[in-house]
C-alpha cells in the first residue's frame, strides 16, 4: 500500500540529534515528522548505546565499592549474578526513557513514522515499512541516520560469539573469556562491565595507547585500574585472523612486535569505532555532497550543499557525541524554521565512563604539542584532596591548559569519580572565556570533587594553600 503527504519538515532518524531536531522545529511552529527506521524512537544512544551502556557501567562500579568497603571494616558476601535481572533492569530503564519520548512527540503533535526512508530526490523520501511505502514531499529534510559499528576483515560472518556493541549489550551470556577489539571508550567501558561480571577480558589495541585521542597522563589511573581487572591488555598488537570452533569458541591470531600469539576466546567483543550511514539513504539521488570517509559536508547552519536538506549528528563526522548532535539538531532546527543560528562551540567534552570515570575538553596536550600551541598549565592531584581519598580516588587528577598571554582556559582533563559530570565547569569556563583567576577566585563548596577545579587553577596562579609549591 503506498501515501503520499507533505510535510514542513521531515527528520530522518530520532536519535538525540533526531529527536532535539523535531521538537525544537515543532516548538517553533512548523508541522514535522520524525522517521526512525527502528521500532523505538531514540536511536543508538538510548536503545543500544549510551543509555544501557551507562546503566551496566552503574553496576559495575558499585561492585568495585562494595569490594573496597571490605578493606575498611564494611564486608558483604560475593555478588551473585542474575543476568535476567540485570537485563529486566536496563530494559526498564531504555523503556522509560523511550516513553518519556513518546509523551514529548505527542505533546508537541510531532509525528513520526516507522520505516527505512531513503531519497527519491531533492525534496522527496521514499519511507518503506514492513506494510507500507510512503512517498514524503518536504520543504525542508534534517538527517540525522546516525552511524553503525565498524567491523574488522576477516571475522566469520553472522556468527554468534562476534559481538558488537549492540550485541554486547543484549547481555545473552556472561563468556568465561572474551577479547575486545579496540582499546577506545567503548571497548573499555564494555570490557569492564564484563570483567565485573565474572568474564576473564583481554583488549588488544592496534596503536600504542588505550583511548588514543585523551592525554595519556589522565588515561594513566584507568589503565592501572584496567590492569588489575582485565587479564591482558596488549597495546601495539593486532588481529591477524578469527577463526570459528566447532563449539563457537574463536581462535584468534594476535600480532605484536613480540611475534604472533594464539588464543581461544568463548567470545569477541569488536569496538573499532563507527562509520556514517549515509549507504542507507539513496543520497546520490540528491545533489548532498558525500565526502570521501563517507560523511555529509555541513556548513555552521548544519547546511549540506543541496540548500534544504540539513545533516546533523554522526553522519557529518566526528566527534561521533550524543551532546554533540542535540545541539546541531536545534541550530538545524532553528535555521530550518528560518531562525538565526549557528553552531559554533568552543569546545565539546568527551567522556569515557570507566570506574575511574576520564573527561576532558578543549584543548590537549596532545594537540598543542602536535600543532605547535603554546600553553601552560596548574594540575591539582587527588592525593590532596579530602573527598577523593574518603572516595578512594587519590589517583585522579584535575589539569587546566591556559593561554601564556591571557591566561584563558583553553583546555582541561579530569580523571577519577565523576570526571564526565565535573569537566561541564571546564566546558562553561572555556565558554565564556573565564581565566585562571575567574576559576580561583570563584567559592567552591568544600569537601567536593568540585573543588579540585579551582584547586587546578590555584596552583597555577600560586595561590594553592593544599599544597606546598616552593617558589622558583
Amino acid at each position: 500500500m503506498s501515501q503520499k503527504k507533505h510535510v514542513e519538515i521531515v527528520v530522518i532518524g530520532s536519535g538525540p540529534g533526531g529527536y532535539a531536531a523535531a521538537f525544537r522545529a515543532a516548538d517553533l511552529g512548523k508541522k514535522v515528522l520524525l522517521v526512525e527506521r527502528d521500532n523505538d524512537l531514540g536511536g543508538v544512544c538510548l536503545n543500544r548505546g549510551c543509555i544501557p551502556s551507562k546503566a551496566l557501567l552503574h553496576i559495575s562500579k558499585i561492585i568495585h565499592e562494595a569490594k573496597y568497603l571490605s578493606t575498611i571494616g564494611v564486608t558483604y558476601p560475593d555478588p551473585k549474578i542474575d543476568l535476567e535481572s540485570i537485563r529486566a533492569y536496563k530494559n526498564k530503564v531504555v523503556s522509560q526513557l523511550n516513553n518519556g519520548i513518546k509523551q514529548l512527540a505527542k505533546a508537541r503533535k510531532v509525528e513520526s513514522l516507522q520505516g527505512l526512508a531513503t531519497f527519491k530526490s531533492n525534496d522527496e523520501i521514499l519511507v518503506v515499512s514492513e506494510n507500507n511505502e510512503t512517498i514524503i514531499s518536504f520543504d525542508k529534510c534534517i538527517i540525522a541516520a546516525g552511524s553503525s559499528s565498524s567491523l574488522i576483515p576477516g571475522l566469520p560472518k553472522n556468527h554468534p560469539s562476534v559481538l558488537t556493541s549492540k550485541t554486547a549489550l543484549d547481555l545473552i551470556d556472561i563468556p568465561k573469556k572474551l577479547l575486545v577489539i579496540g582499546g577506545g571508550v567503548i571497548g573499555l567501558e564494555l570490557g569492564q562491565v564484563y570483567a565485573s561480571l565474572g568474564s576473564s577480558v583481554s583488549v588488544v589495541e592496534f596503536l600504542p595507547n588505550l583511548i588514543p585521542g585523551a592525554d595519556q597522563d589522565i588515561v594513566k589511573p584507568l589503565h592501572r585500574r584496567l590492569k588489575k581487572q582485565f587479564s591482558s591488555i596488549m597495546l601495539s598488537s593486532k588481529v591477524v585472523s578469527v577463526k570459528s570452533n566447532s563449539d563457537n569458541t574463536l581462535v584468534v591470531e594476535i600480532q605484536s612486535d613480540k611475534g604472533l600469539k594464539t588464543e581461544t576466546y568463548d567470545k569477541v567483543l569488536v569496538s573499532v569505532g563507527r562509520k556514517p550511514n549515509t549507504n542507507l539513504l539513496n543520497i546520490s539521488s540528491t545533489d548532498v555532497f558525500v565526502n570521501k570517509n563517507g560523511y555529509i559536508d555541513v556548513d555552521e547552519y548544519q547546511r549540506t550543499s543541496q540548500k534544504n536538506i540539513f545533516a546533523i549528528g554522526d553522519i557529518v563526522g566526528n566527534p561521533m557525541l550524543a551532546h554533540k548532535a542535540t545541539h546541531e539538531g536545534k541550530v538545524a532546527a532553528e535555521v530550518a524554521s528560518g531562525h538565526p543560528a549557528v553552531m559554533d562551540p568552543k569546545a565539546i567534552p568527551s567522556v569515557v565512563y570507566t570506574d575511574p570515570e576520564v573527561a576532558w575538553t578543549g584543548l590537549t596536550e596532545l594537540e598543542a604539542k602536535e600543532n605547535n600551541i603554546p600553553y601552560e598549565k596548574g594540575e591539582f592531584p587527588w592525593a590532596a584532596s579530602g573527598k577523593a581519598i574518603i572516595l578512594n580516588a587519590s589517583q585522579g587528577k584535575t589539569k587546566i591548559l591556559f593561554d601564556p598571554e591571557t591566561k584563558q582556559v583553553l583546555g582541561a582533563g579530569i580523571v577519577g569519580p565523576s570526571a564526565g559530570d565535573l569537566i561541564s565547569e571546564a566546558a562553561l569556563a572555556i565558554e565564556m572565556g573565564s581565566d585562571a583567576e575567574d576559576i580561583s577566585l570563584t567559592v567552591h563548596p568544600h569537601p567536593t570533587l568540585g573543588e579540585t577545579f579551582a584547586a587546578a587553577a590555584e596552583v597555577y596562579t600560586g595561590t594553592i594553600t593544599d599544597l606546598y609549591i616552593p617558589s622558583k
